[in-house]
């Protein structure tokens, strides 16, 4: 069943979050050029704002230090679902010729490399980086096989909708699952990155 107003919004999401990449990317580059023409007057800006690492660490309350094994504790599972799911699409994708996600489109390093930022902060960052780009390649790879095997949206409102669900079949359509179903499944094969 074809819904012509829900796709006009979705190619108008698509077009604003294309927008807003554009948008962000141009900030970049100009902060990019900033960089090349002030280079000196930053680095001694990033030294100024820096806080050494011994401050950092006595200006930090007790609490914070407490839960520190707990927050490094979740990168134990976290790496073995990184190695899982990677095996999985890995295996899986192709029997079903659903497009791989490259992992590095979501795991990305580059705040560490940031001159204000201590030693503790810039290991901070990369557990971030690794954690939540962790999870936005597995909801990808997870999207995409709901896609494949059950493009069906929930009855419920859902808080946060993942890549593919935009593209999923009404709750209850029994004629529109049955007929769109197979192009669903086709979309997955010559799917490029959209994100």
């Amino acid at each position: 069943m074809q819904h012509p107003k829900i796709d006009a919004i979705i190619a108008k999401i698509k077009e604003l979050e294309s927008e807003l990449e554009s948008q962000i990317q141009e900030e970049y580059d100009h902060f990019a050029c900033e960089i090349a023409k002030k280079r000196e007057e930053i680095r001694e800006r990033y030294q100024r704002d820096k806080i050494s690492t011994l401050r950092y660490i006595l200006s930090t309350p007790l609490w914070f230090f407490l839960t520190v094994p707990v927050i490094w504790g979740v990168l134990i599972p976290a790496l073995f679902l990184d190695a899982v799911v990677t095996f999985y699409q890995w295996f899986c994708f192709p029997i079903y010729k659903i497009q791989k996600v490259k992992r590095s489109d979501y795991i990305t390093y580059d705040r560490h490399k940031l001159d204000y930022l201590n030693t503790l902060e810039k290991i901070n960052c990369l557990y971030c980086s690794y954690f939540n780009g962790l999870m936005a390649y597995v909801s990808e790879v997870s999207a995409r096989t709901e896609q494949f095997w059950c493009p069906i949206r929930h009855a419920k409102r859902i808080k946060s909708m993942h890549s593919r669900y935009a593209n999923f079949i009404e709750y209850g359509d029994s004629k529109s699952y049955r007929e769109e179903l197979e192009s669903l499944r086709k979309a997955l094969e010559a799917l490029d990155e959209e994100r």
